[in-house]
Parts: C-alpha cells; sequence; structure tokens
C-alpha cells in the first residue's frame, strides 16, 4: 500500500511542478518543446542519490545525460556512444563531464571478489582501473581512503577513455571546441570535486591512440 502511495504522490507532484513553472513563465513548455542546444553532456552514476540538473544548478535543457553504474565509458557500449556521437554531432557540446560520486556501489563491488550476477561483467572493467592503479591503490591501509582514490582513479580513466574514441577524436580533427572533464561528488556534502583531469586535444593521449583521419 505505501509503495501504491508513493507513485500515485509521483503523478500528483508532477501536477503541482507543472502548475508552479507556469505560474512563473507561461511559455516555459512552449519553450523547451521547440528544442534543446545544451553546452554539457553529463556522464554520471545510475545512483538516484546523484541527479545531474539539480546538484550543479542547472535547468531543463542545459545538461544533456548519460548514466550508467559507475559513470563508465566503455569502447563497445552502444548505448553509451550513441548518447556521445548525438551530444558531440548533433548538438555540439563544448564539455562533456565525467562525473562520479563516493560511496559508489559499483566501484566498492570492483574491490571485492564476490559475485553479484550479470552486473559482475560490467563491474569487470572497473576491475582494470584497479589493475592499471594497483600499487597505487594497495598502497593505500586505509579502506575509505582506498576506495575514495578508486572512485577518482576510474573518473579519470574514464575521461581518457572518452578522449580515445572515434567521435571525441574526429570532432578534435575538425577543429571543434569540446573539452573533457573529471569531476566526483561528496554524497555527504553536496560538493563536487574537480579532479583537474582536463583533456581538449588528443595530444593528451599516448601516440597508439590517436586517429588519423
Amino acid at each position: 500500500m505505501q509503495n501504491d502511495n508513493f507513485y500515485k504522490q509521483l503523478k500528483d507532484n508532477n501536477k503541482v511542478w507543472v502548475e508552479e513553472q507556469l505560474a512563473e513563465d507561461p511559455q516555459y513548455f512552449e519553450k523547451l518543446a521547440k528544442g534543446q542546444q545544451p553546452p554539457v553532456l553529463w556522464i554520471g552514476c545510475a545512483d538516484s542519490r546523484v541527479p545531474a540538473n539539480q546538484i550543479v544548478g542547472a535547468k531543463p535543457g542545459e545538461v544533456f545525460v548519460h548514466r550508467n553504474i559507475a559513470n563508465m565509458v566503455v569502447h563497445s557500449d552502444m548505448n553509451m556512444l550513441s548518447v556521445l556521437d548525438y551530444a558531440v554531432n548533433a548538438l555540439k557540446v563544448k564539455h562533456v563531464i565525467v562525473c562520479g560520486h563516493y560511496g559508489c556501489g559499483g566501484v566498492q563491488a570492483a574491490m571485492k571478489n564476490q559475485s553479484i550476477g550479470l552486473i559482475d561483467n560490467w563491474i569487470r572493467h572497473i576491475k582494470d582501473v584497479y589493475r592499471l592503479n594497483k600499487e597505487e591503490l594497495d598502497g593505500l591501509s586505509d579502506e575509505k581512503e582506498r576506495f575514495d582514490r578508486f572512485v577518482e582513479l576510474n573518473v579519470k580513466e574514464q575521461v581518457f577513455d572518452l578522449a580515445k574514441t572515434s567521435i571525441v577524436q574526429n570532432a578534435w580533427d575538425k577543429d571543434q571546441e569540446l573539452h573533457l572533464h573529471g569531476w566526483v561528488y561528496g554524497l555527504d556534502s553536496g560538493i563536487i570535486k574537480d579532479l583537474e583531469v582536463n583533456v581538449s586535444n588528443d595530444s593528451q593521449l599516448d601516440e597508439v591512440y590517436q586517429l588519423n583521419f
């Protein structure tokens, strides 16, 4: 019964929200319906506590969003690649932000060996990040400190995986302005930490990843 009430409340909340928006601007939805030109693509975690627009104070139409478990950029993920392609080539976003968060369950699972199910195959990509940074991570004796650092390193790796895609490199080849960033959100503070990993051309990649067009 409680779940039924919550479901009904969602629909009631929508009606209230619509009324509030129209009271502030009678043309609000008419303007939104005309199209979108967001300057930012957000690749974030599917965690329900990390709503992209709200934590950066952005309005509808300002942030194009893709979310998955642990904010991953997997080179064979057609969902992510389709979103990226549309954002870069159709919407012409100028910034792509990979935003992870401390306390991420996907990253935590990758630190352990317990089988969860189908998601094990997704988490394996996160385990690859641990393997690449094993010396640094194993050198941290405090488990929380190691967990937090793993979250940060995972975000950084995803930023560079973005830069390795043909979509991003083709945009750079055309002199399209496109900047990649890595952030981590603090669930217990609400504050975003900029990891200062900013990539805006392929010269920051190893030569083997630089594509010729």
